[in-house]
């Protein structure tokens, strides 16, 4: 039989959101472990519930293997004196290593002579290196931890029992007052403690005590069981792959069932009661088989099915509250008007050291007008994102977003449109915190994605002025995620923003300077040019852009978002060209001499000594007539076009010559055509390879 090993952390009751990625990390942990061991094994599997984390190793090695190796030591002229005797150096050395000095050999090494030992090392049975499992237990890390007793041990919760179970034989250890035996326990209140006798029986035995200790036998049965009560039921069920994998780590046997609610209930926006069920209660919405939500829900139970009736009104009756305040606050939220709503914003708090929620509405305001007017909106579209901007952030004080806090923006839209607001108003108050996540949705209306980026750059500029800026990985205020948004939104879109020149004319607008006469917003360009660089940075790695492509246009002298993916791309596009290692080179050895005369100066053309230096000037000249209006991939043509004029350049010309006006002169001529190379990247970062 193969050998096997069980370990089994025995925990109070567990947050569900971190019960899978423990395991995960529990058998990454015993996996690196076994490897840092030279310990050869199969598979691992992973078995977790609220109360337990677990891995059993399968095909494990009974030892480790024998090593046989050659120590390097000291130098032979350390090793021996004059008159070749053997010095404390050396006998230190081969005490060290388990041997004595007559088992030293010589070997040289790149010219020099040095002590050498030849080592033999005996494997360790596995289960002495079984007990080294300890140190992977409390190895392990945790979003939130717990202190318990006088134990010195922080851990996401109170270890209760452990098992370590190496086929029938106990590893012996101990975590705190917890000493490893083979004992588990079953659900706390269908089954009782079970003795483990082998890792093969570790599920079955569980099963018996009315655990299903696999999170993925687990999902499948809620799975299997919630689709079941659709089909008798003729209801659709959207099963929210989130909300499913929550409830499989909330539960060790579950048992799903269906409750419901009174239909007076279905006048609240379907937003807010799917928000109700899914988010607060954990059930899953029905719809009946046209789409429409049903006064219905199913949810789990962690247990059987006696006496279910009483665990379903229980819910029922919960969810009936939470619904009741909800009634209540969308019927009266809908007695105040948005105008009535945007005055209270005059007194809620932005931040206490930037402005309040109604002056950053006014920035925001100015902002998108000049986004607007950038990127070319017509004027239905223009009036629409100014009256949005006017009032976007109303619902803020609603009473629904005031108890539902996750609803804002969604309620802001629904009342909206009840209180006359357009369609396209409406949508773009949803859409402006469009993106929620990292990979989270775009705003679908343009109208949408221009308030997103205005609300989300105004932001970066007040808390970069006010000197709240991230710093390692704090970053209270989500700015990253923010300027992350900004990024994908303007790829999305396909905007050319510059975004120096954004800044710079965002921060003349008299509006602007009215609402944070404190904030010294220019002072800050540098620093959110060079953040929203990095989430260029991030967007471009995430994309599998090639690590040095990355940092090529990273550091390039453009900082137009949308330029700088497309030239990241470009150069990803040639990359395997036969042609890219020759037009590269050509390129980067124009950069690094023109490096050293980082001014531009005027280039005087009575001072060429050759046809190749006006061949070259007069081919820059007429690139950098239109090179601004040229895309990334025109740009990367026009430069690769020129591989055969700098290189007929460096074969006429040798430009550090000891004429100084005839040196600048071509320094100046070199450095203009560096100036175009560098809107595209600095190339000096690729790697190319012959």
């Amino acid at each position: 039989m193969a050998n096997k090993f069980l370990l089994e952390i025995g925990l109070e009751e567990m947050p569900a959101h971190v019960v899978t990625p423990s395991v995960e990390q529990l058998k990454q942990r015993v996996s690196s472990y076994l490897k840092d061991q030279r310990i050869e094994f199969g598979s691992i599997e992973m078995f977790a519930t609220p109360r337990r984390l677990a891995v059993i190793v399968n095909d494990l090695a009974a030892k480790q293997p024998d090593i046989d190796e050659e120590v390097k030591g000291p130098a032979k002229k350390i090793a021996q004196d004059a008159d070749g005797n053997w010095t404390k150096a050396a006998i230190g050395f081969s005490k060290g290593q388990g041997a004595d000095v007559s088992d030293i050999i010589f070997k040289e090494v790149k010219g020099t002579e040095y002590v050498f030992v030849k080592k033999h090392i005996n494997g360790q049975p596995v289960q002495e290196v079984l007990a080294g499992m300890k140190d992977v237990i409390t190895s392990m890390t945790f979003p939130t931890l717990m202190k318990w007793g006088e134990f010195k041990l922080n851990y996401i919760r109170p270890i209760k029992w452990l098992i370590a179970l190496y086929n029938n034989e106990v590893i012996p250890l101990d975590v705190l007052d917890v000493t490893t035996d083979k004992i588990s326990a079953g659900h706390r209140f269908l089954g009782h403690d079970v003795e483990i006798n082998h890792p093969d029986e570790y599920e079955e035995k569980l099963t018996e005590q009315f655990v299903i200790a696999s999170p993925k036998r687990r999902k499948d049965l809620i799975k299997k069981q919630i689709n079941q009560i659709a089909t008798d039921n003729n209801w659709q069920i959207n099963i929210d792959q989130d909300l499913l994998e929550e409830v499989t780590n909330l539960v060790e046997w579950p048992t799903a069932f269906t409750g419901s609610f009174d239909e007076k209930y279905l006048k609240i926006p379907n937003e807010v009661l799917i928000t109700s069920m899914k988010d607060h209660q954990r059930f899953f919405y029905v719809l009946d088989q046209a789409g429409n939500l049903l006064p219905d829900f199913i949810s789990v139970r962690n247990g059987n099915d006696h006496f279910i009736e009483n665990v379903i009104a229980g819910n029922e009756k919960v969810l009936t509250a939470r619904l009741e305040d909800a009634m209540f606050f969308f019927e009266e939220d809908q007695k105040s008007s948005i105008a009535d709503y945007v005055e209270r914003l005059k007194k809620v708090s932005f931040h206490d050291k930037i402005s309040t929620m109604y002056e950053k509405m006014l920035r925001v305001k100015v902002i998108a007008t000049v986004l607007a007017d950038k990127i070319g909106l017509n004027d239905n579209q223009k009036n629409d994102l100014s009256r949005a901007a006017e009032i976007y952030k109303f619902d803020l004080v609603s009473g629904m977003v005031g108890e539902f806090a996750e609803l804002q923006g969604i309620m802001g839209e629904k009342y909206a449109l009840i209180q006359g607001e357009n369609a396209t108003v409406a949508q773009a108050i949803r859409e402006h915190y469009m993106p929620i996540s990292a990979n989270g949705e775009l705003p679908e209306t343009t109208v949408g994605s221009v308030l997103a980026v205005a609300d989300k750059l105004d932001s970066i500029m007040t808390f970069f002025s006010a000197g709240m800026i991230p710093s390692g990985s704090n970053d209270p205020y989500a700015l990253r995620r923010q300027a992350s948004g900004i990024v994908r939104i303007i790829n999305h879109e396909n905007w050319l923003i510059d975004v120096e020149g954004l800044l710079n004319q965002i921060e003349l607008q008299e509006q602007v300077v009215q609402v944070a006469p404190q904030l010294d917003l220019k002072g800050q360009n540098a620093a959110v040019i060079d953040f929203l660089k990095d989430r260029v940075r991030q967007l471009l790695s995430d994309n599998k852009v090639r690590y040095d492509i990355v940092d090529a246009v990273s550091n390039s002298s453009s900082d137009n978002i949308l330029y700088m993916i497309e030239s990241a791309n470009v150069l990803m596009d040639h990359k395997d060209d036969d042609s890219f290692k020759a037009v590269i080179e050509s390129l980067t050895r124009v950069l690094r001499i023109a490096v050293k005369n980082p001014v531009v100066l005027s280039v005087d053309e009575s001072l060429f000594e050759n046809d190749a230096e006006m061949a070259l000037y007069q081919a820059v000249n007429k690139l950098v007539a239109n090179f601004n209006q040229l895309n990334a991939n025109e740009a990367y043509d026009q430069l690769a076009n020129l591989q055969n004029i700098i290189a007929n350049y460096f074969e006429e010309t040798m430009v550090m010559v000891d004429d100084e006006k005839i040196k600048n002169n071509r320094l100046a001529e070199l450095n203009l055509l560096a100036q175009l190379i560098l809107k595209l990247g600095d190339l000096n970062q690729l790697v190319v390879k012959g």
